[in-house]
């Protein structure tokens, strides 16, 4: 039996298994409401008497409705005390089960980074059973797959130890979803664990494209901008036109974190077609969504992932209109912020993300931001807190003072990295602009991990463009979009460059 026959036969029985999960799929599809309530119960059940169930009375918490008038709101810094002991060894504070793993992600307004619980929980009947749907979705979508008959390029981050004595550990979602990964999984995905998990991000894409550009990779799961880096270096060292020439039964990119919009044009430059794209929604936080048509870029809401929903209401100006909601009560095409409890311990949690619903029956789902202005191109997550000090920082070290200032990013190009440009009207401008411009950037390193790890060797992001802009320009610009007044504002960060642009243009013309 030659080996190719074999994979041939392992391609067939995996993507029957996976084609069986469709029917698990169709019953949460099918009572959605049901589901919900069951996890809502079975989440309240398993922490009733742990520290924080104890203090919002959890074994008296009979339905919705009084969950929602115990239990408030929380953010990242509600629940960092109990984060924090929990990184120290205690258990039992959030959920009553152990918690050693944290996902590490970009920091809030007072830290320059947040720490997520992950318990087993969360990985397995979330991360991991995410993973599997995916799979599964795809392969009903695209029954002629032959996705395993060779391997899975994974693009992850890395871990390492955060408190030695309690045994506790903190990385890259990505990172701790590998590490846990059933050991048959090395079978089918490359490179090795040792080489996926390197910290070093210049050492690791050599040797990634290194290793990688002689297997047979059929799907590739990653960032868009750190899998773009990938990709070129392998055509580097190769010396191939394009990805395809490398891997010729390349078919599948899984791919989320930031918007693929800006990204498409390249992949297709370098991957000719045809390739299927698959768009997921998944955090530090827990797996949200699932790309479930290959027409539509919405995604399926998974809602038997030990997630329970609420979803904040928005206006036009991204604040809270009223009370949260529980998931029969939205409706499509409202603007919501996305409050989730879940089987790590997260309660009534804001995560920072804006929805709309596309569907309701199904209940799909399409990410259009955040509840705060930031910029997240490259996965840097980038919020209007760490702006605002770093160039606060940026002014005291320069003698600069400035008027108004928005930043958005600039994309890949055929070569070269993606950057942050920023439009900036000073009142007393730097005497040195380049170093005002290296001190703002040494500044967002310090306030944001995440930041700091895309500007890495340029790999990611470049240095950032500041660009001075003549008085009275922001004012001209909310005068011509019949902006002006007190309730309108400048953007300060966005997530592309229509403001931007539009300001350059109007300042071209005079």
């Amino acid at each position: 039996m030659t080996k190719q026959f074999q994979m041939t036969i392992i391609n067939s029985v995996i993507s029957w298994f996976m084609k069986k999960r469709m029917h698990q799929l169709e019953l949460f599809m099918k009572y959605p409401h049901d589901v919900q309530e069951e996890w809502f119960r079975r989440l309240i059940l398993s922490a009733r008497n742990t520290e924080w169930g104890k203090k919002y009375g959890y074994a008296g918490i009979e339905n919705y409705e009084a969950f929602a008038r115990h239990v408030p709101l929380t953010e990242y810094e509600d629940l960092k005390p109990y984060i924090d002991r929990l990184r120290k060894g205690e258990q039992n504070l959030l959920w009553n089960s152990e918690v050693k793993w944290f996902a590490k992600s970009s920091g809030t307004t007072s830290d320059r980074s947040k720490f997520i619980p992950v318990s087993q929980e969360a990985l397995d009947e979330c991360h991991f059973k995410g993973g599997k749907d995916l799979l599964s979705i795809y392969c009903n979508n695209n029954p002629d797959t032959r996705i395993f008959t060779g391997k899975l390029l994974g693009m992850g981050g890395s871990h390492f130890p955060d408190n030695p004595e309690a045994g506790t550990m903190v990385g890259d979602v990505s990172a701790i979803l590998m590490e846990n990964l059933p050991s048959w999984i090395e079978l089918i995905r490359t490179p090795e664990l040792s080489v996926a998990l390197m910290s070093e991000w210049e050492q690791k894409i050599e040797k990634i494209a290194s290793i990688t550009s002689k297997e047979d990779v059929t799907n590739i799961t990653g960032v868009p901008s750190w899998t773009l880096v990938l990709l070129k270096r392998i055509l580097e060292i190769t010396g191939k036109e394009d990805i395809r020439e490398v891997w010729p039964n390349l078919e599948l990119f899984i791919h989320g974190g930031v918007s693929f919009t800006p990204y498409r044009s390249q992949f297709k430059k370098l991957i000719p077609e045809p390739m299927n794209y698959l768009e997921t929604y998944n955090a530090s936080e827990g797996f949200f969504g699932i790309q479930d048509r290959i027409v539509a870029d919405d995604m399926l809401l998974m809602l038997d992932y030990g997630i329970f929903y609420e979803f904040l209401p928005l206006d036009d100006e991204g604040t809270g209109q009223g009370k949260p909601v529980p998931l029969g009560d939205v409706k499509p095409g409202i603007n919501y912020a996305m409050i989730i409890s879940t089987n790590a311990g997260l309660w009534r949690y804001k995560i920072g993300d804006t929805i709309t619903f596309t569907s309701t029956d199904p209940y799909r789902i399409r990410i259009t931001g955040r509840t705060k202005n930031y910029i997240n191109a490259f996965g840097e997550e980038l919020i209007i807190d760490n702006a605002q000090k770093a160039l606060d920082c940026a002014c005291a070290k320069t003698g600069a003072m400035l008027n108004e200032y928005t930043a958005a990013p600039v994309y890949f190009g055929d070569t070269g990295s993606g950057a942050h440009e920023w439009l900036i009207e000073f009142a007393t401008p730097p005497e040195d602009l380049y170093y005002f411009a290296e001190v703002l950037d040494n500044a967002l390193k310090s306030l944001n991990s995440d930041y700091e790890a895309k500007r890495y060797h340029n790999m990611i992001l470049g240095n950032p463009i500041v660009k001075p802009m003549a008085p009275g320009t922001f004012y001209q610009w909310l005068k011509l979009r019949d902006r002006l007044g007190g309730q309108y504002k400048v953007p300060r960060l966005s997530n592309d460059r229509k403001y931007v642009d539009e300001i350059l243009e109007m300042s071209r013309k005079g």
